[in-house]
């Protein structure tokens, strides 16, 4: 949702080698990042972290239908397809060590993908961290947005915080930008969301504390889909806390020392 956008780079940023992945190659890296992004977000909004994350991670960012160079696509309509080709597409990346970030509806596509490649009996994520999202059930149970009006939704996305306040008052942009967002909320909240699913991996789950789609009762709950270690870090801020400079680099610190350590 968040409107932070780059075009594919060379050298260190991130380039396309399939549809669904850009990549940033580290060669000799001892870590892959696979990052999901938010409702209506595209693969762009991890070009920052290429060069941020120090080079023992690599950074691949999944780019689905209907965003960005993608952008003439059909968005995807069911949840179980997207993750077969998801899984298909990640192949040839997954040949090392390996986490999953996804933020907000890209958390729950990490999660579904963690559960699938479980099922298959691997190669599976060293960590999960699922970021300003609810766990299945409470999201599951919460009213749906894909059924509100043009106008009702718009209120509420930009309650969110996810655009610029330029951009907001840009009818045109906004109307560009606002369908895949709804095309995001209309895939999971009519997707039949796992509730009583289980890894056997580590979850973390991080969100704003402000962060009204993603309350700290919630976003606790990811807890019990984790057979393994949970824990819970919360950042003083709203939903897009992940993007704000002085918290970035604190999440990104984390994440690496937590991928990273011995």
């Amino acid at each position: 949702m968040h409107t932070r956008t780059h075009a594919p780079e060379t050298g260190a940023g991130l380039v396309v080698e399939s549809p669904f992945i850009w990549r940033a190659r580290r060669p000799g890296h001892r870590h892959q990042l696979i990052c999901f992004p938010q409702a209506g977000g595209g693969a762009g909004a991890f070009a920052d972290w290429a060069q941020e994350l120090p080079a023992d991670i690599e950074v691949v960012a999944v780019q689905l239908p209907g965003r960005q160079n993608r952008i003439m696509e059909d968005p995807a309509t069911e949840v179980g397809p997207l993750v077969r080709a998801l899984t298909q597409a990640l192949r040839p990346v997954l040949d090392g060590p390996f986490s999953f970030f996804g933020h907000s509806c890209g958390a729950l596509l990490a999660f579904e993908l963690a559960l699938a490649l479980q099922s298959r009996g691997g190669p599976r994520p060293a960590h999960l961290f699922l970021s300003g999202q609810a766990s299945p059930e409470p999201f599951r149970n919460r009213p749906q947005l894909h059924g509100l009006s043009d106008d009702e939704f718009r209120a509420e996305v930009l309650r969110l915080g996810g655009f610029d306040e330029e951009l907001a008052d840009d009818e045109d942009a906004m109307d560009a930008l606002l369908p895949s967002v709804m095309d995001d909320f209309s895939l999971w909240e009519q997707h039949v969301m796992p509730v009583d699913a289980r890894l056997d991996v580590p979850i973390t789950a991080l969100v704003g504390e402000s962060d009204s789609r993603a309350p700290l009762n919630e976003m606790e709950t990811w807890g019990a889909h984790t057979d393994t270690a949970f824990d819970l870090r919360v950042y003083p801020s709203g939903h897009f806390y992940l993007f704000e400079p002085g918290l970035s680099s604190e999440l990104l610190e984390f994440i690496a020392g937590t991928v990273l350590e011995p």
